[in-house]
């Protein structure tokens, strides 16, 4: 059988979670969880301790690295049964976040509604087998659940990726969900037409800041959510640290067996800072770029160039396909981006370069690959 390539949350860290599992001693869960609170925020932060299990000492791994304060508000939230919206730039690891709490609290993190403008309420409630329908009219076999129906039923968190992308009326469907927490199917005989939600239930969305004027929430709906805006990661030495971990997990899974060079790791993550914030440590000017400079990208930039290293480079990565990597990032949305960052090149890293010398020269000479 080919092995999967992106495993869900609860299988990728099955043996983390049984750990926990066997070691959450606390009585106080909230109706429907796994975990107790401490034992999720655990999960997604990662423990200094090993957990026994079976006689082998399981290590609960960091997985989201950011504001740790905004995880514990984040658990608290579901805790109390009320909506969670997270919200802010792409590439943010908004989508990580929500998977890792649904995989902790219900051990379900593919009950996922994909909003686009395209998504209708059939695709969040139910639809039917139109077979079935015709010839044993509306029954409970011919029903087709959705994911919200199928969070209401089994207890479970339903996740609402791109909110904000689905058409207002679909929308608006959500709230009397939330409220009520009960869901009316008209077309079953009267008593037997309303689904109660089972403890459990609860909703976590998603939605890009930029994408703010697509399909803006009702006041309504914003009502039955608490909202957490996750911010772009802040510090070089952090993102150095997001890079190296989750490049790590890309290139086990690819097969590729060189190590991280942390150095370009480095380089990549003071780079994108600079971009992003618009601020270089040797205080040079620096262009505010109109594209999504986010550390999903430099993930992305880094192991596009391990894989070329990989390949037809000799197994080190060379700082103009670094460069050449790091284009391709800035150019996919806007081509005005360029002139800005050549202007960075001439400017902050020929100061780092003259300054630091070494790898951050052979950085700047790579300049000549923007063209």
């Amino acid at each position: 059988m080919s092995k999967i390539q992106k495993p869900l949350a609860e299988e990728k860290y099955a043996k983390e979670l049984a750990a926990l599992c066997e070691a959450d001693r606390e009585s106080r869960k909230p109706a429907g969880w796994k975990l107790s609170p401490a034992a999720v925020r655990d999960f997604i932060l990662g423990r200094k301790t090993p957990i026994k299990l079976d006689g082998e000492s399981v290590m609960i791994t960091q997985k989201f690295y950011g504001d740790n304060a905004l995880v514990e508000r984040a658990v608290i939230t579901l805790a109390g049964s009320r909506g969670l919206m997270l919200v802010g730039e792409p590439g943010t690891a908004k989508t990580m976040l929500s998977e890792l709490l649904s995989a902790a609290i219900c051990g379900c993190s593919s009950n996922t509604v994909q909003g686009s403008a395209g998504t209708t309420e059939d695709n969040i409630k139910y639809s039917w087998n139109y077979a079935l329908l015709l010839s044993k009219g509306p029954v409970k076999e011919a029903l087709i659940p959705a994911p919200v129906y199928k969070g209401m039923s089994e207890g479970i968190i339903t996740r609402f990726e791109e909110l904000t992308r689905c058409p207002q009326e679909v929308q608006d469907t959500l709230i009397s969900l939330m409220s009520d927490r009960v869901m009316n199917i008209p077309e079953f005989n009267e008593g037997n037409n309303l689904l109660f939600a089972a403890e459990g239930f609860n909703i976590i969305g998603t939605a890009n800041t930029r994408d703010k004027g697509v399909n803006d929430m009702s006041s309504a709906l914003k009502r039955r959510f608490n909202f957490e805006t996750v911010e772009p990661v802040k510090s070089a030495k952090l993102e150095a640290e997001i890079i190296r971990s989750q490049c790590e997990g890309l290139m086990e899974a690819a097969g590729i067996s060189a190590k991280i060079d942390i150095n370009a790791a480095e380089i990549l993550a003071e780079v994108f800072g600079e971009l992003r914030s618009g601020v270089s440590a040797e205080k040079a000017s620096i262009p505010k770029m109109s594209c999504v400079m986010s550390t999903a990208e430099a993930v992305s930039v880094y192991y596009q160039s391990a894989l070329d290293a990989e390949y037809f480079g000799g197994g080190r990565i060379s700082m103009q396909k670094l460069t050449e990597n790091l284009l391709g990032a800035v150019m996919k949305e806007n081509k005005d981006d360029l002139p800005k960052l050549r202007e960075y090149y001439s400017g902050a890293v020929k100061l780092k370069a003259e300054r630091r010398g070494g790898i951050w020269s052979e950085f700047y000479d790579s300049r000549s690959s923007l063209k």
